[in-house]
């Protein structure tokens, strides 16, 4: 990398830190810290979900794969597509309607407090991990890119995204998300037509491409492996206490609807756009080895773009990726002062819980540091990745995603579906290959993850229904239900709307200036980079006008 791109991801990181610090005045109260107030506009959240779920390491977990393995990477990616359209007609809008603030409060209504006090615990524990698999990748790039020790990208990058995650809420990680989302699909943009030039064309790229590249499955990544896959993706993006909050965020259940529906065509796009540069890179260079495919991605970059454009890049990666990261610190720690320090202290004030939810994300943030430096010590970030969703994605968000729908489970009963499935996940994770000599493959790994609480919660259910059991938790919880007041301050919703949308529109419009500044400096590319940033200047100054 030269000074230019140095330069420019300095710049590009001021512009996301300061939108994202503009709103430290935002957090008043619970509601506006932790859901922008409960009226965000659905193309935001619909962006934010987006941008949150794919970047847990897309340039990374999924680039690796495309690498090794060319287009399953994309029949991957599709199962998630899929996930989003089912949730948008169904599931989304029973989130909004429920008028929890987190997935916790939910269950807490709905199954009991005792519950939910051991689900938070699981979720805590759970989301550690989680969030440290979020910020390797983001490591990882700043290593490929720019060469600096990746135990030194983790530390910087974790204390610069906890910092403005603490003080900015919801909104700082929405705009943010959505500035990322702007930045990242004029990058990829760029960098698909220059790849293929570099490569000769498609034709030449399908011609020396290895054999059985362009198939949707193969041993690993099986047709069993992509249904039981799009189960967990469904389960996943659907019952995640962060992801929830998208839904739960937004004024009616039509707009949650309309998020859901925004993420499955947004996914339906974008793994074409993703997956080809690593598949041609594969092509240009197929000899990376061990966890050196991990960064195939961003070597395709560096092989293509312009001057400048890969600081850029390079950026909006970063903090893309990161978003992943800045969303689960936000709700755990959501979790943590609404649902665990507010029962402890009912008389804490709003301006204190808030005060708590910050100090609980710098907490967490801390613990994401520590485990993201331990991941190569785990196997590298795919088999992270890809365990943590066999292991936790069907036996922790299906069971309460259940009760969203069903009048017969109870606390009981879904807690040990969730703790039954988890034991038999670790058992054949962990002791069965050495106890018993059995080791899952990918697929059935996943096969048994998202089969075990899917066949428990069946079973239960019709039980529950032939034996004609009471409902009277579910009955409390309807009556409770029709109690709860849906406070909102209209004015304050509007305002703070209004102020994201601007400080939205001035990020895209600063993007775009940079981005036209850039195509002079660009020795190739010129029109393509200046007519992208041009579009983009355009957007921003539609986007500003919008907020007025």
């Amino acid at each position: 990398m030269n000074n230019i791109d140095i330069i420019v991801i300095l710049v590009f990181t001021a512009l996301v830190f300061i939108c994202g610090m503009s709103f430290s005045k935002s957090g008043k109260n619970m509601k506006s810290f932790f859901a922008a107030g409960g009226a965000l506009p659905w193309w935001m959240s619909g962006l934010s979900l987006f941008m949150s779920f794919f970047s847990a390491g897309t340039f990374v977990v999924w680039g690796s794969i495309a690498y090794s393995s060319g287009w399953v990477a994309v029949s991957i990616q599709w199962t998630m597509c899929i996930a989003g359209v089912i949730i948008g007609f169904f599931i989304a809008p029973k989130w909004q309607k429920t008028k929890a603030l987190t997935a916790a409060e939910f269950i807490a209504d709905r199954l009991g407090v005792s519950t939910q006090k051991i689900y938070t615990y699981l979720f805590l524990f759970i989301s550690i991990f989680t969030t440290g698999a979020f910020l390797y990748p983001v490591a990882k790039i700043v290593e490929v890119s720019t060469g600096i020790p990746i135990t030194t990208s983790i530390i910087v990058l974790g204390i610069l995204i906890l910092i403005y995650t603490a003080v900015g809420g919801l909104w700082a990680v929405i705009v943010t998300d959505v500035l990322q989302f702007i930045v990242l699909t004029a990058a990829v943009l760029i960098v698909l037509p220059l790849s293929f030039d570099k490569i000769g064309g498609i034709d030449n790229f399908i011609a020396k491409a290895p054999e059985h590249f362009f198939d949707f499955t193969n041993s690993e990544y099986t047709g069993l492996f992509m249904v039981a896959f799009g189960l967990y993706n469904l389960f996943f993006i659907s019952g995640n206490w962060a992801y929830v909050q998208r839904y739960t965020s937004v004024a009616t259940p039509k707009d949650a609807k309309k998020v859901g529906w925004l993420f499955g065509a947004l996914y339906t796009i974008s793994p074409l756009i993703w997956m080809v540069p690593p598949m041609i890179y594969k092509v240009l260079n197929p000899d990376l080895g061990n966890l050196a495919d991990e960064g195939a991605y961003l070597l395709m970059c560096k092989e293509v773009l312009p001057v400048g454009m890969l600081g850029l890049m390079l950026g909006g990666m970063v903090f893309a990726t990161s978003s992943s990261v800045n969303t689960t610190l936000n709700i755990s720690a959501g979790v943590l002062a609404n649902d665990i320090y507010k029962n402890m202290f009912p008389k804490t004030t709003n301006q204190g819980l808030v005060r708590v939810g910050r100090i609980a994300t710098v907490s967490l943030g801390v613990f994401t540091i520590i485990i993201a430096l331990l991941v190569p010590y785990f196997g590298g970030i795919v088999e992270v990745v890809m365990s943590l969703a066999a292991l936790t994605g069907g036996a922790m968000f299906l069971p309460p995603l259940w009760a969203l729908f069903s009048k017969h489970q109870t606390g009981k009963s879904v807690l040990s579906v969730t703790i039954i499935s988890l034991v038999i996940n670790a058992f054949f994770k962990f002791f069965a290959p050495d106890l018993i000599g059995i080791t899952l493959g990918r697929a059935m790994e996943m096969v048994v993850g998202m089969g075990i609480p899917i066949l428990l919660l069946t079973i239960l259910e019709i039980y529950l229904i032939q034996s004609k059991s009471k409902t009277s938790q579910y009955d409390d919880y309807q009556k409770a239900f029709e109690l709860k007041e849906d406070v909102s301050d209209e004015e304050e919703d509007d305002r703070s709307n209004k102020k994201g949308t601007r400080v939205i529109g001035v990020g895209v419009a600063s993007t775009g200036v940079l981005i036209i500044l850039l195509s002079f400096m660009a020795e190739s590319a010129k029109w393509l980079v200046g007519g992208m940033g041009l579009a983009i200047l355009l957007l921003g100054i539609f986007i500003i006008r919008k907020s007025k």
